[in-house]
């Protein structure tokens, strides 16, 4: 197996469905399955996690 490479905080890891996948610092695939690792080096390169919505706080006047 390779060494597993990092792009733009994510891993890009060749999992035992022997596709590559950008997997999240908690270990969580987070998209994939590419047919090669460059594909995901790629995708990793330019792929940002949509933020969660902020929670508003109350205005008091």
């Amino acid at each position: 197996m390779s060494e597993v490479k990092s792009v733009n905080g994510y891993q890009i890891k060749k999992l035992q469905d022997g596709q590559w996948w950008l997997v999240g610092h908690d270990g969580e695939a987070v998209a994939g399955p590419f047919a090669s690792e460059s594909s995901a080096i790629e995708v990793a390169a330019v792929f940002e996690d949509t933020p969660a919505p902020r929670r508003r706080a109350d205005k008091k006047d």
